[in-house]
């Protein structure tokens, strides 16, 4: 297949260099238009208690509140004559807003829970119709509308699910066109250094920007028929820039290595093809196993990064296998071209002296080199032994969002916390004796302040009989029970909460429905615990069988995996005692609060997908070497001086593309892109320049083991470049080929 890549290359490179051009018009046309088929949210279960209490509440009672504006008096108290005329026309006229429904305020009902404990603020709720990029427009309007001072004697500010949602929308925008301003040319200026040449440096730039163009447009695609998360997008910069770079490096490197050597152009497009091309379908193929393992998962947060995931590495990858050769014929030698003074013009392969003899290193004495690396990347694992996890809210925003400030101030200020409150749904008629002895068992859970039904408000066990209660709550055909706490939202207690809630006996014949915030994050929790292992199956199957039609053993998939597994535990380990633990905070400017469960997965996926993706491309050329007669340690220490240098830089490259992340003012956005660049370090550098050669020292001949039904498996139907590796030769016939290794006839 690779030849005939190489070939087609050779015979028709200005022909795919138009097709490619005009390709990339047509999905930059195309993905110009995905930011307005994305979405906020995305983190809770459709099949879940919670959703389907929603979906109720939005069919039967207009609606769950998702905006609280936080009305404050000029004057000093919201009962003053002057602020209770202007909160009159101001609850006047959100009822007349055509995108709310169920606008309810203190001026209203006079109920005190809707007034502030000092009695300068008061609330007013209300739902804000639409879905998905709808819902997030309307709130904007209506945000934008009523905030700020109003009618003279008040000043608004805007809070709730819907506020929250909208402003991590515009933060996103903004962080990610920071991140890019920061990495692009960071990254250009990089590559002119690796190369040194600006030809060579602009064509993994070249095949990063198809990469981003392509996904783009597959999300506008996706976007127009199904729920994709805004957050996608970030995704899709940072790996597409990182990707696209990772793999025409490699094929560049390769390229101006065989022209080194003195091979003609098209020789050296076919061996390129054929070697350096291999390994990025291989690369790939490990990558977007990885990635697309975030399928299983019900929630379209996690979906979309799948989705945006498996694009943007098969994009990269098929530029970079047909556009890549097309561009080697067509420059030929002027790929060198652009040099800067100070290169050595005579030096264009990949060799690195330094890996090598630091593999050598590693061989000679690979327990005393290994240990203490592990031991350190042990440590670095040990605080997710304390690990919780929790969803997005208004506290991944910067202190100073105004959504985050009203969400502090319902917390302080107000008798419980409603935009916090559990919202208990019964989907059929309810008389009036079961709905209260119903209430009145669940308003005496601990922590709970109030319990809100149509027929009164109950609290401590009892009827609260100075409130009539809500009649908005009750419908012929269902009862919604807003169960009000003045537990910190998210936290264990309020988790805890939900279970009670769920464990009380309803009335006879009734099914409730327990939705809210708390609740989302309980069944987010359980809907993902319950797909993980499905998930960490796939990722590990398929990396698995990858790695053994690549390599013809089934040894080195295994070490691959732990070594992973290992790197990946050190990295979710760092970000637990940064993010959770809240060490590094005020140096980066976030709250500590648990760790967001659905970044951690996207996390773990990414990291482990790339790194396979340097596992690929170290092994690759190991086995190459191998395959030529090399013993096993001669191949290694050969194999990583030639790749050392490709797997550094391209590390550091993709490094730079996430930590530009790390200036993102979202929390959960600066733990991904951060934890992402360190997995990629700690793997091109502890694990490929350590772990890698004391591991295949350690395993000496069994490393390319694998029992002969599956040799001869692999010899029909695995991807070799050339004749399946010769069997392991004997302890005493090993023969030293590598100038890194002083002693390596000991097995």
């Amino acid at each position: 297949m690779f030849e005939r890549i190489a070939e087609l290359a050779i015979r028709r490179s200005r022909l795919i260099l138009v097709v490619a051009v005009l390709a990339v018009a047509l999905m930059g046309v195309l993905g110009a238009g995905a930011f307005g088929k994305l979405l906020g949210g995305g983190y809770d279960d459709p099949a879940s208690q919670s959703t389907r209490a929603g979906e109720v509440i939005d069919d039967k009672f207009g609606g769950e509140t998702n905006l609280i504006l936080l009305v404050r008096s000029s004057e000093g108290l919201i009962d003053a004559p002057a602020a209770r005329r202007s909160g009159g026309v101001l609850v006047a006229d959100l009822k007349e807003e055509k995108n709310l429904e169920n606008v309810i305020s203190y001026w209203d009902t006079a109920s005190p829970d809707l007034r502030s404990k000092d009695g300068r603020e008061a609330m007013v709720l209300a739902h804000v119709k639409g879905e998905g990029t709808e819902r997030d427009e309307n709130a904007k309007a209506v945000i934008d509308a009523y905030t700020g001072p109003y009618e003279g004697a008040l000043t608004v500010q805007a809070g709730g699910g819907a506020a929250v949602t909208s402003e991590m929308g515009t933060q996103s925008g903004e962080d990610l066109f920071l991140a890019e301003a920061i990495a692009v040319p960071l990254t250009l200026v990089l590559l002119v250094l690796i190369f040194g040449s600006m030809v060579a440096a602009l064509l993994p730039l070249g095949i990063g920007v198809i990469a981003i163009a392509g996904t783009f447009a597959e999300l506008y695609v996706l976007g127009s028929v199904t729920d994709v998360s805004v957050f996608a997008i970030n995704l899709t910069t940072a790996l597409g820039l990182g990707l696209g770079i990772d793999y025409a490096l490699l094929m560049v490197s390769r390229f101006r290595e065989q022209l080194a050597t003195g091979a003609s152009v098209d020789d050296a497009v076919r061996r390129t093809v054929s070697t350096a091309g291999r390994t990025v379908a291989f690369s790939a193929a490990t990558v977007a196993a990885a990635l697309g393992a975030l399928l299983v998962f019900p929630q379209y947060f996690l979906r979309s990064f799948g989705y945006a995931g498996v694009g943007v590495v098969v994009i990269a990858a098929v530029s970079t296998l047909f556009v890549m050769p097309a561009l080697f014929v067509v420059l030929g030698h002027r790929v060198n071209s652009g040099r800067l003074p100070w290169t050595n013009p005579g030096r264009s392969d990949t060799r690195a002296p330094f890996w090598g003899r630091l593999a050598g290193t590693v061989m000679r004495r690979p327990a005393l080199t290994a240990l203490p690396v592990l031991a350190v990347l042990l440590l670095a694992a040990s605080p997710l032994l304390g690990i919780t996890f929790g969803t997005p809210d208004e506290r991944v925003l910067p202190e100073d969002a105004e959504s985050r400030q009203v969400s502090s101030v319902l917390r302080d200020k107000f008798n419980g916390n409603d935009d916090a409150a559990l919202h208990v749904v019964i989907d059929k008629p309810l008389s009036k004796a079961p709905l209260e002895s119903y209430a009145v068992e669940l308003s005496g859970l601990e922590g709970v302040v109030r319990v809100e039904t149509s027929t009164g408000i109950y609290a401590d066990g009892q009827s609260t009989a100075t409130d009539p209660g809500n009649s908005a709550l009750g419908r012929p055909g269902a009862q919604q029970i807003n169960v009000v706490s003045a537990l910190a939202p998210k936290s264990d207690e309020a988790q805890s909460l939900v279970e009670e809630v769920r464990a009380v006996a309803p009335p006879a014949g009734s099914h409730p429905l327990v939705g809210g915030v708390d609740a989302v994050l309980v069944d987010s929790k359980d809907s993902i615990a319950g797909r993980l292992p499905i998930a960490v199956a796939l990722v590990a199957l398929t990396t698995f069988l990858l790695l053994f039609l690549f390599t013809g053993s089934v040894v080195q998939p295994l070490r691959a995996l732990l070594l992973n597994l290992i790197s990946l535990g050190a990295t979710l380990g760092v970000m637990t005692w940064i993010f959770q633990d809240g060490h590094l905070s005020s140096l980066l400017g976030f709250t500590a609060q648990p760790m967001d469960v659905s970044m951690t997965v996207l996390m773990f996926c990414i990291a482990f997908g790339l790194s396979m993706d340097y596992e690929v491309f170290v092994t690759s050329r190991i086995k190459e070497l191998h395959d030529l007669g090399e013993d096993n340690e001669s191949a290694v220490t050969n194999g990583l001086g030639h790749t050392g240098r490709i797997v550094t830089a391209a590390a550091c490259l993709l490094a730079v593309s996430f930590f530009a992340f790390g200036t993102a003012k979202l929390s959960f956005m600066q733990m991904f892109g951060l934890g992402s660049g360190l997995a990629i370090l700690i793997d091109a550098v502890a694990v490929r320049g350590i772990l890698v050669p004391a591991a295949m020292r350690l395993l000496g001949r069994s490393a390319w083991y694998a029992p002969g039904f599956l040799r001869k498996f692999h010899g029909r139907f695995g991807l070799s470049e050339g004749a399946p590796a010769p069997e392991p030769a004997a302890a005493g016939e090993l023969v030293a080929k590598s100038p890194y290794v002083k002693n390596s006839a000991q097995g």
